[in-house]
């Protein structure tokens, strides 16, 4: 929902990404549609993009179709990939740039052609644009001056044109970062406060097993073992060693498990090509029980990754047992849409409860991002006024100055709400209460609606207040 509105805003930068995907949002918004395809276009055309460049680079670096074919099943019957190139979010984008940047960069080492030098800059530049992991991706560049071959060719008198060139593509989001005072850095010490603390190495590599389909283990593995063991060394050492840097970066700095998706990628490519040289050149039948492994691994694993399934056939498929009147489900993909329609509808039997003279100016306040991003995208339909909030990007958008109207509908997850919209307002009731019967947490199982009178503060004073609180 977030990223849907952002589309309505566009800009060189936001509070937690860098400004591409607003760009691809306000491109799907001239549609002036509600249609999950609409607002999934560019996920669908990353999604297969990706597969294209998979397949490329995995023949580039020597594998033929039975490698090709291998790495394309790992991918396809991974839950991770099921989900995460599915959704309009970063993801899949830097999925693209990050493997795009990695294709040149196989082109390049074997070639040491500049051109694909060039086309290795761009793609980390667009790569910028979209999400900040793909730093990750450009320091594991630095392990290419540690070979005489790469770093010879790259230490030549017209290398800072490359540089100047990056710098220049992402100048816009470092500027529009300087002048909002960095955000970016503030929205990372939370992450680490609130999520990446907590991670550990087994349970990130336990969830980056499962998520990649654990039969996958095995290509990934030996695309590591083959990395390092392969006779042409001269060629495949380099692309092994930024692969090892960026893992081990991702590693150090507590990334979760998605953040390493990418470099996983090119690690099953390297297992496509190892699984065909050196098992398939021996026991060529081994091709069949592997492909029945994956294919049968993925039909079970998918539906966890992307919503196959009809709501009430997935909750049996899963074995999801009813426990305080409830179905606890991960993946709200499941019933987001039904959700929502209890939430626009809960909000606008208030809305309409309101005297007329009340109606007229007033707004909702979401206090999470995706409630107020879910308003604005359906409240059309409703006839319903616009929602504004103060958290994450949502903060950029709301009015610098004038009166907060009267009356303001307010609604959050959970009862704590109340105490939270108190602060603003010298009268707040909750009114209306809507249940959730498949959240996976406990903060997700209400939504309170409040009716909100009499502000303590304006428009002004709020941003003031929020400045340093988006991001709670």
């Amino acid at each position: 929902m977030l990223h849907i509105e952002t589309g309505k805003h566009l800009a060189f930068g936001y509070m937690e990404f860098p400004p591409l995907i607003g760009l691809l949002s306000f491109i799907q918004n001239q549609f002036h549609s509600q249609s999950v395809f609409v607002h999934h276009i560019f996920s669908h055309i990353a999604s297969l993009l990706i597969l294209i460049l998979i397949a490329l680079t995995t023949v580039k670096l020597g594998g033929k179709s039975k490698a090709v074919f291998i790495v394309l099943l790992c991918i396809l019957t991974a839950p991770a990939f099921g989900r995460g190139h599915q959704l309009f979010q970063p993801v899949v984008f830097i999925h693209l740039f990050w493997l795009f940047s990695f294709y040149q960069l196989v082109r390049y080492v074997t070639t040491l052609d500049k051109k694909y030098l060039l086309y290795l800059t761009i793609g980390v530049g667009f790569g910028f644009l979209t999400k900040y992991d793909i730093l990750f991706f450009i320091a594991g560049l630095t392990g290419l001056l540690l070979f005489k071959r790469t770093r010879s060719a790259i230490l030549q008198k017209d290398s800072w044109k490359y540089i100047i060139l990056f710098l220049v593509l992402i100048a816009p989001n470092i500027l529009w970062q300087y002048n909002h005072g960095f955000p970016v850095f503030d929205m990372f010490l939370r992450l680490y406060e609130t999520q990446l603390d907590k991670l550990t190495i087994v349970g990130v590599l336990e969830s980056i097993i499962i998520s990649l389909n654990p039969v996958t283990l095995i290509f990934w593995l030996g695309g590591l073992f083959y990395l390092f063991s392969v006779k042409n060394n001269f060629i495949y050492r380099p692309i092994a060693l930024t692969i090892v840097m960026s893992i081990t970066l991702l590693a150090l700095t507590k990334s979760k498990a998605y953040y390493f998706y990418p470099t996983m990628i090119t690690l099953i490519i390297f297992g496509g090509i190892w699984f065909e040289q050196k098992i398939l050149s021996r026991r060529q039948w081994i091709l069949y029980p592997a492909t029945a492994l994956l294919v049968l691994s993925g039909i079970v694993l998918i539906p966890f990754g992307l919503a196959v399934l009809p709501l009430n056939t997935f909750i049996k498929f899963a074995g999801i047992e009813k426990k305080d009147n409830r179905y606890a489900i991960e993946y709200k993909e499941y019933y987001s849409k039904t959700q929502w329609d209890k939430t626009m509808n809960g909000l606008k039997t208030v809305y309409d409860s309101l005297p007329m003279n009340e109606r007229k100016d007033c707004l909702i306040w979401g206090k999470h991002y995706s409630q107020a991003g879910g308003v604005n995208l359906f409240r059309d339909n409703y006839k319903m006024p616009k929602a504004f909030s103060y958290h994450g990007s949502f903060y950029l958008w709301t009015p610098e100055k004038g009166e907060l109207p009267k009356t303001v509908i307010a609604f959050s997850n959970g009862e704590a709400g109340i105490d939270f919209f108190q602060s603003f307002f010298n009268s707040v009731v909750a009114v209306k209460r809507i249940y959730n019967p498949y959240a996976d947490d406990e903060k997700d199982l209400w939504q309170t609606i409040y009716i909100c009178k009499l502000p303590k503060l304006n428009f002004e004073q709020l941003r003031s207040e929020f400045k340093t609180r988006i991001f709670e």
